[in-house]
C-alpha cells in the first residue's frame, strides 16, 4: 500500500510505550502527515506531552486518551486546521493551555480534555477556544481537572450541544444574566462549589435539553411557581441544590425523566400523589429522594414498571412500608419511621427482582418476618438499628446469593440458625448488640469460607473458641468482644490468612450479579461496620474498613497463655485483648506485628517484662499494658517513653520512663519469681502459727494444767482471784463516795 494515500490508522490498545514526539516524528517525517486524517492511539501506554500537531495538514479525528500523557503543553504548539475531533481524556496532563494552542482549530467539533490536571481560570479557557471555534464547537468535556473561577456566558458557542465542566474547582456566583445555548442537550455542572440562584431566565429557549446535573453545588433554584419548561428532561440531577420547602411543580410537566435525584434539596413537605402515579407510566431507573424531610406514608401502588434504584433515606416516612417496593434492584429506606415490614416481606403475587435491600435506622418491632424464601437474588440486608426481638428467622438461610446481613443493635434472642450455613457467599455477618446467647457455632468457619467482617460483639455467646473459625482465611474484622466466652485461643488462629497478607491497592468494592430475563447486570455495594477504635465507637466504609484488619476478643473470661502463633498474622492493625484472665507473658515475638496501630493487653494477668521486640513496631499510636503483673524496665526506645503512665500503671513491679519509679542501677531487670516467693512466704506463715498454736497450749496448760491436778495450788489460786475481786470492789467504791 502506498503511505503517501493512508488516510485512517487505527493503534488503540497496543501495548505501545513509546514517547509521543517520537511516535509522531516517524509519522511526520514522509508524506503520510499530508494524506493522514484519523490517528487512534488510545488505551495505550504512551508517554511523553503533547507537542505540535500542526504538521499534520489533513489530520481531522485525534484520539489520545488513556495513556501515559503529561506535563504542559508546551508553548507555541497548536493543533491542525482540518481537526474536527480531539480526545486527550485520561492522561496526566497539568497546568494551563497556551493560547496558540486553539488559534487553529476554527472546525473542532469535539474537544475532551477530562480527567487530566488542566488548571487556570474557566472564562480564559473558554475565550481562547471561543477564538476560532465558537461556531463549530459541538461537544467540550473539561470534567476532572482542576480548573476554578466561576461559569461565563456560554451562549456565544451557537451549536454546542453537550457541555460538561463536572467535578472541577468553580467557585463563586453564577450571574443572573448569562446564558446558555439553546441547543444544548446536555449540561453538567456537578461537583464544583459554584453559588448563586438559577432560574427559568437561565433556560430560556433551551427546547433541547435532555439532561441537566447542577449537584453537589451551592446553587439554588427560584423557578416561578407555574412555570412551565421548554424541555423534557430524561435526567435530572439537583442533589444539595436548594429547591425550597415544596416538592418542586414543575417535575409533573417532565413526562420521561429516567434519572431524579434532589437528595439533600432542603425540601419539607408530603410528596403529591402524581409523582407516585408517576413512576408507573415511565421507565425509572433511579430515584433518589434522601436527606430530605419528607412526611406521611407510601401509598400501595400496583406498578408496571418499577424503579431499579430507590434511595428513600434519611426522611420522615412513616407506615408500613408498601409491596411494589420489592419489584426494585435496589432500594435504601433507612433512617426514617416504618413501623412494619411485614407487607413488604410477606407480600403475594408481586414480582420479586429484589437484590438490596436497606431498612435499618427505622422503628420496626416484633419478630423479623419469616418469610424470605421468594428472595432468590437479594444479596444484601440490613435490619440493623430497629426493635425487633425473638429469634432470627430460619427463611433467611434460603438467601442463597446473601453476602451482607446485618441486624446489628436490635432485640434478636436464642441462637444463630443453622440454616444460614445454606448462605456460602456470605461476606459480612454483623449481629453485634442482640441479646443472642448459645455456643459460637462451628459452622460459620466450617461453611462460611468467603466471610471477611465477623462481629458478635455484645451478646451473650458462652463456650470456648471454635477451632473451626480458624478457617476463615479471608477474614480481616473479627470481634467477639463482650460476652462470655472462656477457655484457651486456639494456636490455628495463624491460618487466618488475610491477616498476614498485605492489602491491595484500590477501592475495595464488593460486587454482586443481578440477571432479569437473559441479561445479566453487575452492581457494587459499599459495607459499613462498627468499631470500637481507640476507645471510641467508630464506622469503617469503604476503603477505610478493607485496609482494617481487627481483632477483638476483648471483656470475655479467656485465659491461658496468649499464643504466640498471633505473631504470624503481621499485617493485623488491630489488637484488642483486653479484660480477660489470660496468663504467662507477652509472646517474645510481638514485634513481627510491625503493621499494629492499636494494642490493648489490659486488665489481665500476664506477668515477666515487656518483649524489647514491641518497641520495633514505629506505627503503633495506642498502648495499654496496665493493671497487669508485669515487670522489669520498659525497654526504652522513642515508642515505647511516647505513651502516657497511665498505659503501663497498676504493674507493681514495672521501673522506667513513663513511669515515676525508677529501676534499680547496675542491676538486671527483676523478674518475679512469683511461685517461688509463694512457697516461702507459705512456709513462713505456717511456721509462725504452728509456734503460736504450740506455744499458746504449752502456757495454758502448764498453768491450767497444774492448778487442775494439784489442789493445794487450786485452793491457792481461787483465794487469790476471791481477794483480788473484793479489793477492786471496796476501792471502786470508795473512789465513788469520795
Amino acid at each position: 500500500m502506498n503511505v503517501c494515500t493512508l488516510r485512517s490508522l487505527d493503534l488503540q490498545t497496543n501495548n505501545f510505550i513509546e514517547d509521543l514526539q517520537t511516535i509522531l516524528q516517524n509519522l511526520s517525517s514522509g508524506c503520510v502527515r499530508n494524506s493522514l486524517q484519523v490517528l487512534d492511539l488510545s488505551y495505550n501506554g504512551i508517554t511523553g506531552t503533547l507537542p505540535d500537531l500542526s504538521a499534520f495538514t489533513s489530520l481531522k479525528t485525534l484520539d489520545l486518551s488513556e495513556n501515559k500523557l503529561s506535563g504542559k503543553i508546551p508553548e507555541g504548539s497548536s493543533l491542525p486546521f482540518q481537526l474536527e475531533s480531539l480526545s486527550i481524556a485520561s492522561n496526566s496532563l497539568e497546568r494551563g493551555i497556551p493560547k496558540s494552542f486553539w488559534m487553529n482549530a476554527c472546525k473542532l467539533k469535539s474537544l475532551d480534555l477530562s480527567y487530566n490536571s488542566f488548571n487556570g481560570e474557566l472564562q480564559v479557557l473558554i475565550h481562547h477556544i471561543s477564538g476560532c471555534a465558537r461556531y463549530s464547537l459541538q461537544q467540550l468535556d473539561l470534567s476532572s481537572n482542576q480548573i476554578n473561577g466561576t461559569l461565563p456566558d456560554l451562549s456565544i458557542f451557537s451549536f454546542l450541544e453537550i457541555f460538561d465542566i463536572s467535578e472541577n474547582r468553580l467557585n463563586g456566583k453564577i450571574l443572573k444574566d448569562i446564558r446558555f445555548p439553546t441547543k444544548l442537550r446536555t449540561l453538567r455542572m456537578h461537583s464544583n462549589s459554584l453559588n448563586g440562584v438559577i432560574s427559568d431566565f437561565h433556560f430560556s429557549g433551551m427546547s433541547m435539553l435532555e439532561e441537566l446535573d447542577l449537584s453537589y453545588n451551592l446553587l439554588a433554584l427560584s423557578f416561578a411557581e407555574k412555570w412551565v419548561p421548554p424541555f423534557q428532561l430524561g435526567i435530572i440531577g439537583l442533589g444539595s441544590c436548594k429547591l425550597g420547602s415544596t416538592f418542586p411543580k414543575w417535575i409533573q410537566t417532565q413526562k420521561y425523566f429516567r434519572y431524579l435525584d434532589i437528595s439533600n434539596a432542603g425540601v419539607s413537605d408530603n410528596i403529591p400523589e402524581w409523582f407516585w402515579a408517576k413512576l408507573s407510566s415511565q421507565e425509572c431507573r433511579t430515584i433518589n429522594l434522601s436527606y430530605n424531610n419528607f412526611k406521611g406514608s407510601i401509598p400501595n401502588l400496583h406498578i408496571r414498571n418499577y424503579c431499579s434504584f430507590l434511595f428513600l433515606s434519611s426522611n420522615e416516612f412513616e407506615g408500613p412500608i408498601p409491596p411494589f417496593l420489592r419489584g426494585s434492584i435496589n432500594i435504601d429506606l433507612s433512617k426514617n419511621k416504618f413501623n412494619d415490614s411485614v407487607p413488604f416481606i410477606c407480600a403475594n403475587g408481586i414480582d420479586v427482582t429484589l437484590a438490596h435491600s436497606d431498612l435499618s435506622n427505622n422503628q420496626l418491632s416484633r419478630r423479623i418476618p419469616d418469610c424470605w424464601s421468594n428472595f432468590k437474588a437479594l444479596a444484601y440486608v440490613d435490619l440493623s438499628h430497629n426493635n425487633f426481638s425473638a429469634k432470627i428467622p430460619i427463611s433467611l438461610g434460603s438467601l442463597v446469593e446473601l453476602q451482607a446481613l446485618l441486624l446489628r443493635n436490635n432485640s434478636l434472642t436464642e441462637e444463630i440458625p443453622f440454616s444460614l450455613m445454606n448462605c456460602t457467599k456470605l461476606v459480612m455477618l454483623d449481629f453485634r448488640e442482640n441479646r443472642l446467647e448459645e455456643l459460637v457455632p462451628y459452622w460459620i468457619g466450617s461453611e462460611l469460607k468467603e466471610l471477611q467482617f465477623l462481629s458478635l460483639q455484645r451478646n451473650h455467646f458462652f463456650g470456648s473458641f471454635p477451632f473451626e473459625l480458624c478457617f476463615l482465611q479471608r477474614i480481616q474484622l473479627f470481634d467477639l468482644s463482650l460476652n462470655y466466652l472462656s477457655g484457651r485461643i486456639p494456636k490455628c488462629i495463624k491460618i487466618f490468612t488475610s491477616m498476614t497478607e498485605k492489602a491491595s491497592q484500590g477501592f475495595a468494592y464488593h460486587t454482586y450479579t443481578f440477571q432479569k430475563g437473559s441479561t445479566k447486570f453487575s452492581f457494587a455495594y459499599e459495607l459499613n461496620a462498627n468499631l470500637t477504635w481507640k476507645g471510641v465507637e467508630q464506622m469503617f466504609k469503604n476503603n477505610g474498613l478493607f485496609l482494617l484488619k481487627s481483632i477483638d476478643l476483648s471483656s470475655n473470661h479467656f485465659s491461658g497463655e496468649i499464643p504466640h502463633e498471633i505473631a504470624n498474622l503481621i499485617q493485623l492493625v488491630s489488637l484488642n485483648l483486653s479484660r480477660n484472665n489470660f496468663t504467662g507473658k507477652i509472646p517474645s515475638n510481638i514485634g513481627n506485628l510491625a503493621s499494629l496501630d492499636f494494642l490493648d493487653f489490659s486488665r489481665n494477668k500476664l506477668l515477666g517484662s515487656i518483649p524489647h521486640s514491641l518497641s520495633q513496631i514505629d506505627r503503633l499510636s495506642v498502648l495499654d499494658l496496665s493493671h497487669n503483673q508485669l515487670s522489669g524496665e520498659i525497654p526504652k526506645s522513642t515508642q515505647l517513653q511516647s505513651f502516657d503512665a497511665s498505659r503501663y500503671k497498676d504493674n507493681l513491679d514495672l521501673c522506667g520512663p513513663p513511669l515515676v519509679k525508677s529501676c534499680a542501677q547496675g542491676k538486671p531487670p527483676h523478674e518475679p519469681k512469683v511461685e517461688i516467693q509463694g512457697d516461702e512466704d507459705l512456709l513462713l506463715n505456717r511456721g509462725f502459727y504452728i509456734s503460736l498454736i504450740f506455744g499458746f497450749i504449752i502456757g495454758f496448760w502448764g498453768v491450767f494444767g497444774s492448778i487442775l491436778i494439784k489442789r493445794t495450788w487450786r485452793h491457792a489460786y481461787f483465794k487469790f482471784m476471791n481477794n483480788l475481786a473484793d479489793n477492786i470492789y471496796v476501792k471502786c467504791r470508795r473512789w465513788l463516795r469520795g
